[in-house]
């Protein structure tokens, strides 16, 4: 049996992930539950692994900790990937057996929904046995389980009954294809894309109107002419009593929010360039010119031109009229001469025709330059921020462009000269199924009103109270809290929980995964229960009632609430982990409210974008059975703080194996040094005599402090820097120190930091950590064995700082013999003589490079008698501020005591001189603190 497969069954045997209340601390994280409509890869390792080394740490020290798992199997996404399997899509049939592996038995299953989240909620939980998380599975439930839904509802109900839900229309994500609304964790594409408001401008002509959309309505003073880009197609509908004149592939996302809207038929664009259409506010007449630059999927299709404001506009009508063959095509020679640009707006720093300084700066030269773009958005920031309407303009002149934007518009849409629509930032916005989003205007929707300021408030006082991690994300919750508007909260379609008021509609995704953390605490005494005896009533009772009234589910969420830690991706910000503040801030009193976040960054692999749907990842089972658990999850959690983005790349992979193998042949070498006797949990309290042995003791709890701290802020990086990497080198190093010698002390020491050093190592390899604690006499499991404690006694600068000096001289001595190309009988060190450390350390009292200063203090003194000397040093002090500290050792002892290790590591006997007692070529005055002199004898 492989040492994976043995303690994975000793730890489920064991029952040792199990949390139950009891009169320890407890710690209480949770980590996004998956939903599993495909394999996990490694990206979700890295997600899962990071909150399991916490788990790990902090249960070693000590604590009662609950790490729990679930499915999120609600919403619509499988839905579509049941329709595509269904009707033998080639793509998604590819994307199953070539990336996420499906066995054709299995696929031929895939038409029913819920049998896909079954498959992969095995398979997840498989792999996830399989990394050595220490999850307490008996906690475990999906989206859909009865129970879940009853808590649900009560859920969604409190904050119904707290007028935080609401009914009317909104524009929301929409996917035709599952004829629901969708969010950010249901795309492919596009996540994280904001919806934007655009106003639509209706410019007569004859009985119908060219509707062009616009963010920015106050510049219609300065229109010239409309843009058609006559080799797309165009449509006449009819919406709202009017004929309006659009491009037909706008027709997917208009028809989602006029409803009532109808093709009358198809417009032929180029019979339409060279006529005009008449402005709405000023009554002057504009001709409709061509443009290949107009995109008919955005928005109408239909542009009106401000070229005096918008670089696209300008360059364009540029272009234009040097293009003989086109104005020459749709006789536009006599009509475009006569187009010159309007201002409108007023900016410090630019002239009447901004759009054609921001040209030039940018150096643009055609509207195909890339740099049109950068002009484009440097412009309309500045207009924005500090622009005013120019004076001449009628009623607006001189009021701020941010002002008299809405202003106009609103104005005008009451007029009836004007509409609204809504439009994605940017695009393809693309549905788990395949489907290509639009924007819907939800009618007769049920919506999370989180508009609502006063609630807004409370959810701010909720994030003020919590840790975040990374601190600098705060500010991106602070901008999602005021930022968030009401959300479409249900749906029609889908796996999930009805609304209890409405059971038409079932709740999104999004919404039902809040405050499930509290769930948690109850899930598994839940399981078997009558969901019909799940009311309201009982949820107040358990969630909201008063503690200590002996209810066994009250006492168990209480002991285990608030939640310390919920860990999720950064893209998750602008959605679920501030609905969580928000949900936790409204229902829960503020003693339950949440205590911190830690957001994770995104994935690479070989330094490009993982994405299933594209083919781009490695799944977790196969790096696992190529590499073993113990190297995935260690390079996982080195290679990147959780913060940051991580790359796989598979050359690091293979070097992160070399590391646990010399892990292990460490071990295997303190055992037999020991002779095979080495039994790890009877090791007595033991300080080293000699410096090496105090020297890596100190270093050892060094590197214990280091990574706890670290551990303790999710810095696992720094922690497997500190723990492995770098107390590696401290072993190399000592093992060099004592150069094959053993006797007691080397042996006493080797076992110490053994035994810490597999306790550090649990966390991140726990299989490997396992076997060797098992191997070399440890009592128990070791993921229940104590943390390895650090004293900060032990911890002596003035020990470091000394073996520094050795290491130091050992190169100096190796370079100065470089530089000879010499191969000495002796190396004679100078230590550096008493007056240089008084002279140090009272520079180190004046604490500022001040020459006067520190040689009036050095001459009141009189440590020293020939103040040229002394006044070199200082000046040799001053020169290297900064680069050295004051720590005084005893360096004769230290180099007395290291002299077989540098005559090891030189090739030559070591003299040490406490005085110039022989010193042929003067080089004793050259000692400083912690930097003998150095005379090669050859």
């Amino acid at each position: 049996m492989d040492i994976e497969s043995k303690w994975r069954d000793k730890w489920r045997d064991a029952g040792i992930f199990h949390a139950d209340p009891d009169d320890r601390e407890k710690i209480f994280l949770t980590v996004a539950y998956p939903y599993p409509s495909g394999a996990m890869h490694i990206g979700h390792g890295r997600t899962y692994t990071v909150p399991d080394v916490y788990a790990r740490f902090k249960r070693m020290q000590g604590y009662n900790v609950l790490f729990p798992m679930a499915w999120h199997v609600t919403g619509a996404p499988v839905i579509g990937i049941a329709r595509r399997i269904q009707r033998q899509d080639p793509w998604t049939l590819k994307i199953y057996r070539e990336v996420h592996k499906v066995p054709e038995e299995e696929l031929e299953r895939f038409s029913d929904p819920e049998y896909i989240v079954e498959y992969f909620s095995r398979e997840y939980r498989s792999v996830m046995e399989d990394m050595g998380y220490s999850i307490d599975w008996r906690r475990e439930f999906k989206t859909t389980d009865p129970t879940y839904s009853r808590f649900i509802q009560w859920q969604i109900g409190k904050l119904r009954d707290m007028g935080l839900v609401r009914k009317g229309a909104h524009p929301v994500k929409y996917c035709p294809d599952c004829e629901n609304p969708v969010g950010d964790h249901d795309l492919l594409e596009g996540e994280g894309v904001a919806i934007n408001q655009l106003t639509l401008l209706k410019f007569r002509m004859d009985d119908s109107y060219l509707v062009a959309a616009t963010f920015r309505p106050e510049t219609i003073y300065g229109a010239t002419n409309l843009w058609l880009n006559p080799e797309e197609e165009y449509v006449r509908v009819r919406t709202g009593g009017e004929e309006w004149i659009v491009s037909r592939a706008s027709l997917d996302n208009l028809s989602h929010q006029k409803l009532d809207l109808e093709v009358e038929g198809d417009v032929d664009p180029g019979e339409l360039i060279g006529r005009e259409v008449e402005n709405p506010v000023t009554g002057e007449n504009h001709p409709i010119l061509p443009a290949s630059f107009v995109d008919p999927e955005y928005a109408t299709g239909v542009v009106f031109s401000v070229p005096a404001h918008a670089p696209a506009d300008f360059i364009a009508l540029e272009d234009l009229k040097k293009n003989s063959e086109l104005l020459e095509r749709y006789g536009l020679g006599d009509l475009i001469k006569g187009l010159e640009p309007i201002n409108v707006i007023t900016v410090e720093g630019y002239g009447m025709f901004p759009a054609a300084e921001a040209i030039q700066k940018f150096g643009v030269e055609s509207q195909e330059d890339e740099r049109l773009e950068d002009a484009t958005g440097e412009l309309y920031k500045v207009e924005h921020a500090k622009g005013v309407m120019s004076s001449h303009i009628p009623v607006y002149g001189g009021m701020k462009v941010s002002e008299a934007r809405e202003v106009i518009a609103d104005e005008l849409k009451s007029e009836g000269l004007a509409d609204e629509m809504y439009e994605f930032a940017e695009r393809p916005v693309i549905c788990r199924c395949g489907g290509r989003c639009v924007v819907r205007l939800m009618e007769d929707q049920w919506f999370m009103k989180y508009s609502d300021e006063e609630w807004k408030e409370v959810a701010h006082r909720c994030l003020s109270s919590m840790k975040i991690i990374p601190e600098e994300v705060r500010a991106n919750f602070q901008y999602y809290i005021d930022w968030l508007n009401d959300w479409a909260c249900s749906r029609r379609i889908g796996l999930g929980t009805r609304l209890p008021w409405d059971e038409r509609w079932i709740i999104e995704p999004l919404t039902d995964s809040t405050i499930y953390m509290a769930y948690y605490t109850i899930a598994h005494k839940l399981r078997g229960m009558d969901p019909e005896k799940l009311d309201d009533e009982f949820f107040d009772s358990v969630f909201l009632g008063e503690t200590g009234a002996g209810d066994e589910l009250r006492e168990e969420f209480s002991y285990w609430y608030p939640l310390d830690w919920r860990l999720s991706a950064k893209d998750l910000i602008g959605n679920h982990l501030t609905f969580h503040i928000f949900h936790h801030s409204a229902i829960f009193p503020e003693s339950r409210w949440p205590r911190g976040v830690v957001v994770f960054g995104m994935g690479l692999l070989e330094g490009n974008k993982m994405s299933s749907s594209k083919g781009n990842v490695i799944l977790l089972r196969d790096a696992i059975e190529r590499h073993g658990a113990d190297v995935v999850r260690l390079f996982l959690m080195s290679s990147a703080e959780p913060w940051q983005d991580f790359d796989w790349r598979e050359k690091e992979v293979i070097g992160t194996r070399r590391r646990i193998e010399w892990f292990r042949e460490f071990g295997e070498r303190v055992s037999e040094i020991w002779d095979g006797e080495l039994a790890l949990s009877e090791l007595p309290e033991f300080e080293p005599e000699s410096f090496a042995g105090k020297w890596m003791i100190c270093q050892l709890n060094h590197r214990i402090r280091e990574a706890t701290e670290a551990l303790e802020s999710f810095q696992t990086r720094k922690a497997v820097q500190e723990a492995l990497y770098l107390l590696k080198k401290d072993v190399d190093h000592y093992m060099a120190r004592v150069d094959g010698r053993v006797d007691v002390e080397v042996k006493m020491v080797l076992a110490h930091v053994l035994s810490a050093w597999i306790r550090l190592m649990a966390p991140f390899t726990p299989y490997t950590a396992e076997e060797m604690w098992e191997r070399y006499g440890g009592e128990g499991f070791v993921s229940e064995a104590p943390w390895p404690g650090f004293r900060e006694e032990a911890i002596s600068r003035e020990v470091q700082v000394a073996e520094e000096m050795v290491q130091n001289t050992v190169r100096d001595i190796q370079e100065i013999m470089k530089i000879l190309d010499a191969r000495p009988e002796r190396v004679h060190l100078y230590i550096s003589p008493p007056w240089k450390w008084d002279v140090l350390r009272i520079a180190s009292e004046v604490g500022k490079p001040d020459m006067g200063a520190i040689m009036g203090r050095v001459s009141a003194s009189k440590v020293h008698s020939n103040m040229k000397e002394v006044s070199e040093f200082v000046r040799r002090i001053l020169r290297d501020a900064g680069k050295s500290e004051v720590v005084e050792v005893d360096e004769y002892s230290v180099l007395v005591d290291a002299s077989d290790y540098i005559k090891s590591e030189v090739g030559a006997d070591v003299v040490i001189h406490r005085d110039a007692d022989y010193d042929p070529e003067n080089k004793a005055k050259n000692a400083v603190p912690l930097k003998p002199a150095i005379y090669l004898e050859t």
